[in-house]
């Protein structure tokens, strides 16, 4: 599977957060608390779901899976005028990403491993220290063999 390579404008995100480990991981509980109040989200660009991932540096390289990180469920908005009580606003960074167009249940993370463990090493990219996410767009259907969602995993070029 070959990713395509985009740069990404800074987003602004307007959803809830829950730290998290993979050992440990609450990601049904997280979107649990966010659909319900999806939609009292004013100023939304897309219908696009946003569920991105901060990592301390270090977290793959070191990889625990007791390691704790922080995962967001959000929507893309226009601005930070309207924000609904118990939600929080975060501004994704741009940048370049490698961009999987991913198909399937996504429930093994096996796809991570492959992009983690194959593709990056293989490719002239090391992964940056920025967020990472997935959108979940229009062909996203949660728990269905047929849902698509496009990964996309922060890089930097490799510097020999």
């Amino acid at each position: 599977m070959e990713p395509r390579i985009e740069i990404s404008n800074e987003k602004k995100l307007v959803g809830k957060r829950l730290t998290m480990s993979f050992a440990d991981y609450k990601i049904g509980e997280l979107w649990r608390s966010f659909m319900p109040r999806r939609k009292e989200v004013a100023n939304s660009l897309t219908n696009d779901l946003i569920s991105a991932a901060i990592y301390k540096p270090g977290h793959f390289t070191n990889f625990r899976p007791t390691g704790e990180f922080e995962r967001w469920a959000a929507v893309e908005v226009a601005n930070f005028d309207r924000v609904p009580e118990e939600m929080e606003i975060f501004v994704l960074p741009g940048g370049l990403y490698a961009v999987f167009n991913y198909k399937g249940l996504n429930t093994d993370n096996s796809i991570f491993r492959y992009i983690l463990e194959k593709w990056l090493p293989d490719s002239g990219y090391i992964l940056d220290s920025r967020p990472h996410f997935e959108v979940l767009g229009d062909k996203y259907k949660s728990n269905d063999p047929a849902s698509e969602e496009e990964i996309w995993i922060p890089i930097k070029l490799k510097h020999d």
